[in-house]
């Protein structure tokens, strides 16, 4: 089975980035899709989210701990 690197983000990944709530998780993430003008049921990337909060890709991925 080949592991292909994940590229989309989810509250539980915010969670463990920012330290914060279920709540904010889902919160920012809301605040992302309405920044990108996604829809609900669209899903926000990695990049996506890093560059709406000015982070760099890299540190999140590297502290998400994602593949």
């Amino acid at each position: 089975m080949i592991l292909i690197e994940r590229r989309i983000i989810y509250a539980k990944d915010i969670m463990v980035f920012t330290g914060r709530s279920k709540s904010y998780a889902y919160q920012s993430l809301k605040q992302v899709k309405k920044w990108l003008g996604k829809s609900k049921h669209q899903l926000v990337t990695f990049d996506e989210y890093a560059d709406f909060h000015g982070i760099s890709v890299s540190d999140l991925v590297a502290s998400v701990g994602t593949q």
